[in-house]
């Protein structure tokens, strides 16, 4: 039996093989999906074309087409707002996080005094976005600080906008950057894992690729550019998915949702919310996946 399944695997090319392996580490995910996820998923899709009433005999459930739809997307006062804001805040904080935790697992990669230390340092805004710490955060001292501190950079923001416009850069640029200073403790905070794939995959780059470099007289900022950053690209792609995922998880427009359905019990418009909520993220996810799939580069 063995010799059999030994010859059966021998006999694959090596790319039946990858895609074999790639089945093997899928295949967990997809059976928990089955198994928990997939018959809530055509429950809430029911939930959405329909009227749900609780009554005496238990909850009656009516069609009504898209009604629901319908609802959420023209008389509900607060859906297209966050739906526009939730949308809007991604646009503009994955590349800022992209970027910041590139160059982050750059300098943290290099060896210094403390740098174990300076690592975990910057770990530790996963731990502390988790469970009692994250809801002390929003509503305690740690969120005055974070809004005082806010309010006290609005100077230093008015001056950088001032410099780079009087330097001749566009206002959107203008914008975009001094949005991002604003931003600085969000970008901070929601940076943690994905600094750590990037240093991770920077690890795996052959030290050899940087010695050739330097002997060829390559320059820091050409190796970066030519090696590193081709390198880490399919990881790029995977921090920006995990961005937008993690960006669109816990914000104004999940907590419609959730007191739609569970404070006012209007579990059918909630589940409309929740399902045109997915399919923006859905074509986000699509748009991105075409355009970062023609630029990754995959070292075979």
């Amino acid at each position: 039996m063995k010799t059999l399944l030994k010859w059966k695997w021998g006999s694959r090319t090596y790319a039946q093989q990858k895609a074999m392996w790639g089945v093997i580490y899928v295949l967990p995910w997809l059976i928990g999906f089955v198994l928990f996820f997939f018959i809530p998923l055509l429950a809430s899709l029911r939930y959405s074309m329909s009227t749900i009433q609780a009554n005496a005999e238990g909850i009656a459930i009516q069609f009504n087409g898209v009604a629901n739809y319908i609802q959420a997307l023209t008389v509900n006062t607060s859906f297209n707002r966050a739906l526009i804001e939730a949308i809007t805040d991604v646009l503009i904080n994955v590349p800022l996080i992209v970027i910041f935790s590139l160059f982050l697992a750059v300098i943290l990669n290099q060896k210094f005094r403390g740098r174990a230390v300076a690592r975990s340092i910057f770990f530790l805004p996963v731990i502390l976005a988790s469970g009692v710490i994250m809801t002390l955060e929003s509503t305690s001292l740690i969120e005055a600080v974070n809004q005082s501190s806010t309010g006290g950079s609005s100077l230093g923001t008015f001056e950088l906008e001032n410099l780079m416009v009087n330097a001749g850069v566009s206002d959107w640029i203008v914008t975009y950057l001094s949005s991002a200073v604003d931003r600085i403790y969000q970008i901070v905070s929601q940076s943690g894992v994905q600094i750590l794939i990037f240093l991770a995959g920077i690890q795996t780059i052959s030290p050899q690729l940087y010695e050739a470099s330097k002997m060829e007289g390559a320059t820091g900022y050409e190796a970066f550019w030519k090696i590193t950053f081709p390198m880490v690209s399919p990881l790029i792609f995977v921090n920006a998915i995990y961005t937008i995922i993690d960006s669109f998880a816990n914000n104004a427009m999940t907590e419609l949702i959730r007191d739609t359905g569970f404070v006012k019990f209007d579990f059918g418009l909630s589940s409309a919310m929740a399902w045109v909520y997915f399919l923006a993220i859905a074509i986000i996810l699509v748009i991105v996946s075409i355009i970062f799939s023609k630029r990754v580069f995959y070292q075979d």
